[in-house]
């Protein structure tokens, strides 16, 4: 469901608006200097969010105007990751990361490669349009709206620090979100983890 709206300016491009604030809320729990993906991520409001907080960033989107925009920020691959291959691999498995964010986009198919993307200590942040929206606006397909818990049941095998499921008025629209980490980390050997809130 990725798409690049016509636009008369650049803050109207998806991507060039200003950094979710669930995204900002949460990007504490990425570990100093963690290399950050960013899937289908238009012009780049969170690749520049953390290029600019010392992450090294990778972003992957099929518009080669989103692309050449996010170019300068770090790794930037043009690929259609609903039709074609998972396009970042290493060794023939999914490239790891210590942070994956996804906002305003739902490939189903893609959750099982989010979550081995996730490197030890890693953290997914994922935001996006929930069963409701359909009644407010677009997107209105099933298809790109997140079903009630979703977003719980597919991040099961992570350790969940914060999920939301609900309506937003500013703008107008229904929202699934959750942030959750692949424990393993770098943590005090017999301490439990600290995810600050």
């Amino acid at each position: 469901m990725a798409c690049i709206t016509p636009a008369t300016s650049l803050t109207a491009v998806h991507g060039a608006e200003p950094p979710s604030a669930w995204v900002q809320r949460w990007s504490h729990l990425v570990r100093p200097g963690g290399a950050v993906l960013d899937v289908a991520c238009g012009h780049g409001r969170h690749l520049r969010w953390f290029a600019q907080r010392g992450h090294p960033v990778t972003g992957v989107d099929r518009s080669p105007e989103a692309i050449a925009a996010v170019t300068p920020l770090g790794t930037a691959v043009e690929a259609d990751i609903e039709n074609g291959p998972w396009p970042l691999l290493q060794d023939g498995q999914p490239r790891t990361y210590d942070a994956v964010v996804v906002t305003n986009y739902l490939w189903r198919a893609l959750f099982p490669v989010l979550l081995q993307s996730l490197a030890p200590g890693g953290v997914l942040i994922y935001e996006t349009f929930a069963s409701g929206n359909e009644t407010v606006g677009k997107p209105s397909r099933p298809d790109f709206l997140l079903q009630p818990g979703e977003l719980l049941r597919s991040c099961s095998a992570l350790r969940v620090v914060a999920y939301e499921d609900g309506y937003l008025d500013q703008p107008e629209r229904f929202v699934q979100r959750i942030v959750a980490v692949r424990e393993g980390g770098l943590s005090t050997p017999g301490a439990p983890a600290r995810y600050p809130l």
